[in-house]
């Protein structure tokens, strides 16, 4: 009961301080919101539509349980999870923050995973894609793209790792059963009959079921815009009350202890909240070396930032998925991707992109000046709005023309 007093006092006084500071730093936060706006409309909306779009797809079709039932064996002993949670992985990575909690949402609407397995699947299939993690962060923001090898590799090889703690994660009485229900010795026939039986179950038409598809990911993608804007602002405020620098001084203790400059304090506390402005931030520290720079950015990534997380946990509500698994393993992964990275420091970067050795170099050609990286940020930014803009009409037309039958 007290409880419950002191959280409704607590959430009643932060919403009344955010709201009174928005009032006193008004240019402040409108600039915030721009920000927010900009990176929602230029980048993340163009770029996870298609995916959003396709995935419903390919769930609707059975698609996705056809694949399910191929990576039986590969997805089951290693991560206790069903083979879709390897469709899942795959899109996760491709399409970045949030696919993998929506597709994994998806999936237990769909009843094809227990909550348990969910609960699992959810908490190492969220990351960053790697056009983030090349375009932005390593060449964009540190202008060093043998950086992004690092990086991308301690952040992926780390969301496996998590994966590989949580399959210990809860029990689940129907395991055994469905280990038992999907062996066959003829897997591509079972997978065709999986397939065949999740489309006639469906039984939507193919224009309901794209119109579906469309309209589910776009309210999606509309959400996700409110917290990248909310938590922008948010960020911001915190910034101008001196929060963010009362909670760096404590953080800067720890730091002391392993050796870490305190003027990395300040943009892991924004990290915390959003990973892109905290990245920035990390970037333009100087008096720490490269790999410090590198180690807070790989935690910032791991973690996903407070905004990432106020997105899986809206997307979560709709199901029966708990969210706190899903914050502890981006805790674990923010862990093991920082170790990751003074492990492959020397493994990788140094070993490989030393100066004196360039023959031994990983090719990088992707990500030089004449890359397909470079052509494509600039062709985001310009065509990424006209996306954005036609994708909202269509949204608008879907909605007004299902109003008008349901009327008639």
């Amino acid at each position: 009961m007290w409880r419950s007093r002191i959280k409704t006092a607590f959430l009643a006084i932060a919403v009344t301080i955010m709201a009174a500071s928005l009032i006193v730093y008004p240019e402040e936060s409108f600039e915030a919101s721009i920000r927010g706006l900009d990176m929602w409309w230029e980048i993340v909306f163009p770029s996870l539509l298609p995916f959003f779009i396709i995935s419903e797809m390919l769930i609707g079709f059975g698609i996705v349980r056809f694949i399910g039932v191929l990576l039986e064996p590969l997805m089951r002993p290693l991560f206790r999870v069903p083979g879709v949670g390897g469709f899942v992985w795959a899109m996760g990575m491709a399409s970045g923050f949030p696919a993998g909690a929506k597709l994994t949402a998806r999936l237990r609407q769909e009843k094809q995973i227990s909550r348990i397995e969910a609960e699992r699947l959810v908490s190492f299939t969220n990351s960053s894609n790697p056009l983030f993690i090349f375009g932005a962060v390593s060449v964009g923001f540190f202008k060093n793209p043998h950086l992004g090898i690092v990086l991308a590799l301690a952040h992926y090889l780390g969301n496996i790792c998590v994966g590989l703690v949580m399959r210990f994660y809860g029990r689940n009485d129907h395991e055994e059963k469905e280990k038992k229900k999907n062996k066959s010795k003829f897997p591509i026939r079972t997978a065709l009959i999986a397939l065949h039986r999740t489309r006639v179950k469906d039984n939507r038409p193919i224009g309901k079921l794209i119109g579906d598809a469309v309209t589910s990911s776009i309210q999606t993608l509309l959400m996700i815009g409110g917290f990248i804007i909310l938590f922008s602002v948010i960020n911001k405020i915190l910034f101008h009350l001196h929060i963010t620098a009362f909670l760096a001084k404590i953080i800067e203790y720890v730091f002391k202890a392993l050796s870490i400059p305190n003027s990395l304090s300040v943009p892991l506390i924004s990290g915390l909240f959003e990973i892109t402005q905290g990245s920035q931030m990390a970037s333009q520290v100087q008096d720490a070396s490269l790999l410090q720079l590198t180690i807070i950015t790989s935690f910032i990534l791991a973690f996903s930032g407070f905004s990432v997380q106020a997105q899986v946990a809206s997307i979560l509500a709709q199901t029966d998925i708990r969210f706190q698994p899903f914050f502890f393993a981006r805790i674990l992964h923010g862990v093991f991707s920082s170790l990751l990275t003074i492990v492959l420091w020397k493994t990788v970067y140094e070993r490989f992109y030393n100066i004196e050795q360039p023959s031994h170099a990983i090719p990088v050609s992707l990500f030089k000046e004449d890359s397909i990286i470079h052509h494509i940020l600039p062709y985001m930014s310009h065509y990424g709005p006209l996306l954005t803009i036609s994708a909202l009409c269509l949204y608008t037309m879907i909605l007004m023309r299902r109003f008008y039958f349901s009327k008639n």
